[in-house]
């Protein structure tokens, strides 16, 4: 049996000393407006002195949230590497409801199959996910997001930490700039 090299891109952006690191789940309200503030953050603390660093943080009650952590990290693994998984989480974050349940456990996405969300997703993303999201040891990269987050004591999402602290006053509702400061220490 031959086995395809692979690799999943880490979800990093910038190049400084400070780092910032999220844990998201790509359906939760809170993930994605905090996701959306990413862009802002890295312009305005400059990426030579701040990294930031997406932490996947699948959650039980987010039903698919499962499928789309693997549909994120399989797209990690192709060309374009973690740009082409921003690509996948920001489809994600701009139909969100499409890909999550009324009131967690009711709505249209009863009868929809993990099938037809990677397909769904590949038509909001343009990203080609169906055979990375196949690959048969693709779950090592998940366990990796999960057991980070569950030696840091990261329960819920969004958190956040900085320098390897986690920072219980942060909040996705917070201006860019206020992170900005806690994040370079001003």
């Amino acid at each position: 049996m031959t086995t395809t090299a692979w690799h999943a891109d880490p979800l990093n952006w910038g190049n400084g000393p400070g780092i910032f690191e999220a844990f998201l789940e790509p359906t939760c309200p809170y993930s994605v407006r905090a996701f959306n503030k990413f862009d802002q953050l890295l312009s305005q603390a400059g990426e030579d002195k701040i990294t930031v660093k997406i932490r996947l943080q699948p959650q039980p009650w987010h039903m698919y949230s499962g499928v789309l952590v693997r549909c994120i990290i399989a797209a990690s693994t192709l060309e374009g590497g973690k740009e082409t998984a921003k690509q996948v989480i920001s489809a994600i974050a701009a139909h969100r409801e499409e890909f999550e349940f009324e009131r967690h456990a009711s709505g249209p996405n009863m009868d929809v199959t993990p099938n037809q969300i990677v397909k769904r997703l590949e038509r909001y993303s343009g990203v080609k996910l169906k055979e990375a999201f196949a690959l048969p040891d693709l779950d090592r990269e998940i366990k990796w997001h999960c057991k980070y987050a569950r030696q840091n004591g990261i329960h819920v999402s969004p958190t956040f930490m900085i320098d390897g602290l986690v920072q219980p006053d942060m909040s996705s509702g917070d201006e860019v700039g206020t992170w900005v400061k806690k994040a370079l220490g001003n």
